[in-house]
């Protein structure tokens, strides 16, 4: 094969095999390296001998495509944790000093992690099930048959098919080339497309955006330049998220203000009071325990990882975890009308010859048309099942040239030699791009379009030069081809309910404006007579986020401006999902914030998405919608219970060492008290249905509450203490100081649980009874009472520790009214 290098005129001339062109010091393109020779192209690729023995020398594209961390990875990133080893220390130290009761908090930690890790791996499993329903098989030449095959099943110098849609899945040299046009922007950032020829390059990480073609495979495996895109793109990834910044935000404050906060503990314990070594050391544990929200990170992750599995059930593929919540932060919704609002397939509904056309020429020519195109596109694919080749396949005509559909030209063109001899070019697209403004035609086609019909122009033009930049210019109109779409029968229902959720709805399409208007009509979208051409569309970014906020419909989208407009939203603040299945929809499902699309989309759409409806269903959306804002909705109000805790725990410490007595709690109570006003209740809370709107400023939304609560908790105990402190005297005053103090804590904290189990429903009510119930048994129950060193002494104490948590519950419950009267809820 000749090669094409530049002479010093910069003149492309034949000369020898590329390397031998370049110079030795030249600098590398990394995304087009310097390549050997490429190999000789054998069409019908290699031989089943030839595989077999490719495969015996691990020339095979055998980079493993996780869906999940392993499962070493899982355990480890659950168990290896700054707060987990902390704790380890504590629960250590504790064994050694105390009764087992007094670190019962290690094997709450332990049991914790556990669940985190069978969590996860359960999430593990369905992700990697899912990803092997939603990987794309690329088409493979071996003995001189085309047939699909995994990409881990692709060895070294394989023939590899490519046509619309279809990802670059290894590095390779073009064979054939017919109008190939190659995306690279996952590689260089560069938008426009790259026509390619047979000799150049392609790398894995483009795709094919017009044309077809095949490719000799010359890098696979992990020598390929870009084969970790592959695994990336499917990746069970813990990605930024305002959740996980905002939890990691709290988790480093509460870092700062537990190791002075412990250390001034430690001393006061051990150095300033006098007391039993190991009771001191017990008591100063008691106080850094609850410091440690530890549960709250591990709760979040078991949270995210039950949501993937729930959606997975749905056969929802969600590549990037927070993609749950970000979903649930969208406020505007784009959508591709073709493949999202309609079906794949549509049918022609009518041929209108047009300026004395006779229609038996036109529908031989459209025969022909449907021949011309190994790929055809849907539009296509409907004419040809409604002019069908003869029985043997073939035209009667004889295809000469074809141009295959692009989205930047809106139409494709296809020469023939009709049957006596004469040589005739066509084209076949978007009547508004072939025919000159005002065109009489333009107004039959607009009342078609407003009945939600999509109307193609078959137009015959002089020559034979399909690529020439003006063949479009004096094409001679011939006929309309009249196409219906299949509407998505859920398609209403999920926009109906984005609407009740203020999620405001976009339909960009490469479709006429009208046309498209009249199908979201049909489907009931609200402003979806707000139509625009955006060929008028202001190339402004904040005119065009005006235009984009004062319509609902755009038609005649290119594939650069459907990127504009969601950076146009995106620069008024908005939170923008993009959902598609084409080629032309993957620039823009990259940059919104989420990308959403089909699972019989393009391979391309799929890899660059952080969701994949694998079932093709538009109506799954709401499903991940609603789980996110169960995530979101839940982890907020249970980080309020985790740190009220560690608000009064280190104030309570700070209280203690300012004050100079010994702590009130031993691990055992604090343990109980966790388990019974947060562990548990957190758990079910989490779980439990949530359809609130998700907000933004997650800290600042949580610590509003949880400072508060904290406070009054903490000043409610501490004076309880205080007064239990000059009621006792004499053996067991101590004891039974702890007592009255964990009384009064235990019933702010429930105070707390309640306020946040709201709105009540039975099963809420009967949590919070439950977790009381609880309490009031470890009070009644003798060995309990031992076991957990808690025994209320007399009846004024008791009944005054009563009194100071019902006068903390009121003030919480006007503190919390006037937070959410100040700031929202």
């Amino acid at each position: 094969m000749t090669q094409r290098a530049l002479d010093s005129s910069g003149e492309q001339t034949p000369g020898p095999s590329r390397p031998a062109m370049i110079d030795a010091g030249a600098e590398l393109d990394p995304v087009h390296p310097m390549e050997p020779p490429p190999p000789p192209h054998r069409p019908g690729g290699l031989t089943t001998a030839e595989v077999a023995e490719r495969v015996a020398r691990g020339e095979v594209n055998d980079v493993p495509v996780r869906s999940s961390r392993s499962l070493t990875e899982i355990v480890r990133a659950n168990v290896l944790t700054r707060f987990n080893l902390i704790i380890g220390v504590l629960w250590v130290i504790m064994l050694f000093v105390a009764p087992i009761q007094d670190s019962l908090f290690g094997f709450v930690i332990v049991a914790n992690t556990g669940i985190g890790i069978i969590q996860e791996w359960r999430a593990k499993k369905t992700l990697d099930s899912l990803a092997v329903i939603g990987e794309a098989k690329p088409t493979v030449r071996r003995d001189g048959v085309a047939a699909e095959i995994s990409t881990h099943e692709i060895v070294l110098g394989d023939v590899i098919e490519l046509g619309p849609g279809d990802k670059v899945v290894v590095d390779g040299v073009v064979a054939e080339a017919d109008s190939l046009e190659v995306d690279e922007s996952l590689l260089t950032g560069e938008a426009d497309p790259v026509l390619k020829r047979p000799g150049d390059p392609v790398m894995s990480g483009s795709f094919v955006v017009a044309g077809g073609g095949a490719f000799t495979a010359t890098k696979v495996g992990r020598e390929a330049y870009a084969a970790q895109l592959a695994e990336e793109a499917s990746r069970f990834t813990l990605v930024h998220s305002e959740l996980r910044s905002g939890i990691s935000t709290i988790l480093k404050y509460v870092t700062w203000m537990m190791v002075p906060t412990a250390i001034g503990l430690i001393i006061s314990q051990l150095v300033v009071k006098d007391n039993n070594f190991k009771d001191s050391v017990a008591r100063t544990v008691g106080g850094i325990v609850p410091m440690i929200p530890e549960g709250l990170v591990l709760l979040t992750s078991v949270a995210f990882a039950i949501g993937v599995v729930r959606l997975g059930r749905k056969q929802c593929l969600v590549q990037e975890l927070p993609a749950i919540e970000g979903l649930a932060r969208v406020d505007v919704v784009c959508l591709d009308k073709t493949g999202t609002l309609t079906e794949g397939g549509m049918d022609v509904t009518e041929v209108r010859p047009l300026n004395g056309s006779d229609e038996a020429y036109v529908q031989e020519v459209l025969r022909t048309f449907g021949a011309s195109d190994p790929r055809p596109n849907a539009s296509l694919q409907a004419i040809i099942d409604a002019y069908p080749a003869d029985g043997d396949g073939k035209a009667a005509w004889t295809v000469t040239d074809a141009m295959p559909f692009s989205s930047a030209r809106k139409y494709s063109g296809a020469a023939f030699a009709e049957a006596d001899g004469t040589a005739s070019a066509w084209l076949l697209g978007a009547p508004d791009v072939l025919l000159p403004e005002g065109d009489a035609t333009l107004t039959e086609i607009e009342q078609l379009n407003q009945q939600g019909l999509r109307v193609l122009l078959l137009a015959r033009v002089r020559g034979d030069d399909l690529d020439a930049p003006g063949a479009a210019a004096g094409a001679a109109p011939t006929a309309l081809v009249v196409l219906e779409q299949r509407l998505r029968p859920d398609a209403g229902d999920t926009l109906a309910y984005f609407a009740d959720q203020n999620v405001a709805t976009k339909v960009i399409s490469g479709d006429n404006a009208v046309s498209v208007g009249a199908v979201a009509g049909k489907l009931g979208l609200a402003g979806a007579e707000n139509t625009l051409d955006a060929r008028r569309l202001p190339t402004d970014p904040d005119e065009m986020a005006t235009a984009m906020e004062q319509n609902a419909v755009f038609g005649r989208v290119t594939p650069q401006q459907k990127r504009d407009m969601v950076a146009a939203l995106q620069s008024r603040g908005h939170t923008v999902a993009m959902t598609g299945d084409g080629v032309n929809d993957v620039l823009a499902l990259k940059d919104a914030d989420i990308g959403v699309s089909m699972g019989s989309g393009s391979e391309a759409t799929r890899a660059v998405a952080q969701i994949v409806l694998l079932n093709n269903s538009f109506a799954t959306l709401p499903s991940v919608v609603a789980e996110g804002r169960r995530v979101i909705g839940n982890i907020t109000r249970v980080a309020t219970l985790f740190l009220t805790k560690t608000v009064y725990s280190v104030l309570l410490a700070i209280l203690v060492v300012c004050t100079q007595v010994e702590y009130p709690f031993l691990p055992r109570h604090l343990t109980l008290l966790s388990t019974l006003t947060i562990g548990v209740p957190a758990f079910f809370l989490a779980l439990a249905p949530n359809k609130e709107r998700a907000q933004p400023q997650f800290v600042r939304r949580v610590m509003r509450y949880a400072i508060p609560s904290g406070v009054i908790a903490a000043t409610a105990t501490f004076t309880t203490y205080l007064v239990a402190r000059h009621h006792y005297s004499g053996e067991g005053a101590l004891a039974a100081e702890t007592s009255a103090a964990t009384l009064t804590l235990f019933l702010v904290s429930m105070w707390v649980l309640a306020i946040i189990a709201r709105p009540y429903t039975w099963w809420r009510i009967g949590l919070v009874a439950a977790m009381g119930l609880g309490f009031l048994i470890v009070l009644v129950v003798p060995w309990l009472q031992d076991f957990f060193a808690l025994k209320l002494v007399g009846g004024v104490m008791p009944w005054t520790a009563v009194a100071i948590a019902v006068a903390a519950a009121a003030l919480l419950e006007f503190v919390w009214r006037w937070v959410g009267r100040r700031f929202g809820m």
